[in-house]
């Protein structure tokens, strides 16, 4: 289970409220209690009962591997080689070295939600990680299964895994975007080595914004969850899929605190994009800012008085260069308002609606300039810069994120083509030391115009080496070689 850990005066939880009967008559009704019983304030049991057999057990293990470090000489200022390194020593950046080492065989386990009679269950990514083996134990039965990862995406935190059966029991995936904040949900997994415990909570609020980096719309519980809840279900009192739980943000590391799980909006399209293409089909407006009441803000502590026309929507601070937004003629300065006739007052709701979405896709935008209402018609694009579907390839090893150069790159650096590093995710790119800004011009004497000539280029490498040349932003040319398989 990811966790943020941060100072915060423990929660206390409430867990017997008195409900009204409108609000009990809502969920699937108990049981008639016995004269002189408490009556139970909601009847969370039906939930349980459909969700726990759903909800499996994974282990994976990551075998032992031989893997090159860098490590620096603390001597290296005492004792430097006058030759360079002619004698060994010297070598690397800055008096760093490369030594191989074995790293042991680890095991790690969480929770995964049958979504399929025929064996299809998803997860978090970070359950399946860099795993060689994966084993899944069902609830019913304890009957263990190999399984294999159909398709995974770190920046949704979403995997997709496969075991050969049949007739399993398959969870109800229910729309998230009809859950309400207060309403009771059941966190459904395996922590801290307790299979198949179910906690309850409520729903504390929605499309919240985590700022770790990916998908920021997430369902916020005060359910209980705790290391090992990873990749569980997020339910609702009629048992149905509201999320899958991906972290915790909690002062000790433990369940005091809340929970985050990803939207069955999200989920579904994840899934979608896992069968019928490999890869999550990540999809990009091409804007960078801020909810406007945190611009605002910021803007007065620096003594600016401003006025948007509007506390509520996207402050445009940046629009990417040939991006979707750039296309369509928005502007920094802007305040995106909707998308789609829905209503974006937060930075997290336009991440879940966009997340939805697959480049291609066209949107209808509306927005304020000058405090004058504008509407637009974007047309999304992926990470590469273009609408084409984004494969599962083998370029996925060497960790990068590029786009074609954009025509500005071009004329100042008096390049005709090029694909640039958009970010190094770390893989072997960045073992070879390639930095983020960096231009791939050419690989192995092939010339670099779109991914798919450096998709191809990395399929053809017989010989496992990439030998890179390019250029770097200063404008100075350089080169790297990469060698796709461990030395």
């Amino acid at each position: 289970m990811k966790k943020i850990v941060k100072s915060m005066m423990p929660a206390v939880y409430l867990m017997f409220i008195a409900f009204s009967a409108a609000s009990c008559n809502k969920t699937q009704a108990a049981p008639a209690a016995a004269v002189g019983t408490p009556a139970q304030p909601v009847d969370l049991t039906y939930a349980a009962e459909k969700s726990l057999p759903a909800v499996v057990y994974i282990k994976s293990v990551t075998n032992s591997k031989v893997q090159t470090v860098e490590y620096s000489d603390p001597f290296e200022d005492f004792f430097s080689d006058p030759f360079g390194g002619f004698f060994g020593r010297g070598q690397g950046n800055n008096g760093g070295r490369k030594r191989q080492v074995q790293t042991p065989k680890r095991a790690a386990a969480g929770s995964g939600v049958i979504i399929s009679a025929d064996g299809y269950i998803v997860t978090n990514n970070h359950v399946v990680d860099g795993a060689d083996e994966l084993t899944v134990t069902l609830n019913e039965n304890s009957k263990e299964y190999s399984a294999r990862i159909i398709g995974a995406d770190k920046t949704t935190d979403l995997a997709l895994i496969k075991i050969d059966a049949k007739n399993l029991p398959a969870i109800v995936i229910a729309n998230s975007d009809d859950v309400k904040v207060g309403e009771w949900v059941l966190a459904v997994g395996n922590p801290l080595g307790l299979n198949n415990t179910v906690t309850a909570g409520i729903v504390s609020a929605k499309a919240r914004s985590m700022n770790t980096g990916g998908i920021t719309s997430m369902i916020q519980t005060d359910a209980a969850i705790n290391q090992g809840n990873s990749g569980g279900a997020l339910v609702n009192t009629r048992g149905e899929l509201i999320g899958i739980n991906a972290m915790l943000y909690s002062q000790t590391g433990s369940n005091i605190g809340y929970g985050f799980a990803i939207p069955t909006t999200i989920v579904k399209k994840a899934i979608d994009d896992f069968k019928k293409y490999g890869a999550y089909q990540r999809a990009m407006i091409g804007i960078k800012g801020s909810d406007v009441s945190t611009w605002v803000d910021s803007e007065k502590e620096k003594g600016n008085e401003v006025d948007l026309g509007t506390m509520e929507g996207i402050y445009i601070a940046e629009v990417v260069e040939d991006g979707a937004a750039a296309d369509a003629g928005l502007q920094k300065g802007d305040v995106l308002t909707s998308i789609d006739g829905k209503k974006v007052k937060q930075f997290g709701e336009l991440q879940g609606i966009i997340a939805q979405k697959r480049p291609g896709d066209k949107v209808t935008v509306k927005y304020l300039r000058n405090k004058k209402e504008k509407t637009a018609t974007l047309t999304l694009k992926n990470e590469q810069g273009n609408t084409k579907v984004v494969k599962n390839a083998d370029v996925d090893v060497l960790g990068i994120d590029v786009r074609p150069v954009t025509e500005s790159q071009k004329k100042q650096l008096e390049i005709s083509y090029g694909l640039e590093v958009l970010k190094v995710n770390g893989g072997k790119m960045k073992d070879a030391g390639v930095p983020k800004g960096f231009i791939i011009q050419v690989v192995n004497d092939q010339p670099m115009r779109s991914f798919d000539d450096l998709q191809e280029v990395v399929e053809d490498a017989k010989d496992q080496m990439l030998v890179i040349k390019g250029i770097f932003p200063t404008g100075k040319r350089g080169g790297f070689v990469v060698y796709l398989q461990n030395e």
